[in-house]
């Protein structure tokens, strides 16, 4: 598969938030019209709306992994385990390359120091997406 980072930047650009971009980037890939995958996402933006929470980023591309992996089987739910293991890797990378996967902790919020822009995340995110 050819690389669509930076057309992760370019929505970014547009504005859409870092899980957004990530997740509409490659929506097509795993069956989600751009519109939905955009209002799906939408929430998980700015650290879940506070900063608080993930890194948007990694958020969008856990939300990948899940459309990805899952059975979608309601009735016996049966894929968790193989979601949770893509999206385990996903965040581990990430931990890894970042130092952390909170958003104010990636934006130097209260220490002043920055581990990583915004759209530095967005890249990463989408990189390791498409490794794992």
């Amino acid at each position: 598969m050819k690389t669509r980072v930076d057309e992760t930047i370019t929505r970014h650009d547009k504005g859409y938030n870092c899980a957004q971009a990530v997740a509409c980037t490659y929506c097509d890939l795993v069956g989600v019209e751009e519109e939905v995958m955009f209002k799906m996402t939408e929430g998980l933006g700015l650290g879940m709306g506070g900063m608080e929470g993930t890194c948007g980023a990694v958020s969008g591309a856990c939300v990948l992994a899940g459309m990805k992996r899952s059975s979608g089987n309601t009735e016996h739910p049966d894929s968790k385990t193989e979601t949770y293991k893509l999206s385990r890797e996903i965040v581990k990378r990430f931990q890894t390359q970042n130092q952390s996967v909170v958003c104010k902790d990636l934006k130097g919020v209260e220490t002043g120091k920055v581990l990583r822009s915004c759209p530095d995340c967005i890249k990463d995110a989408a990189f390791i997406a498409e490794q794992v």
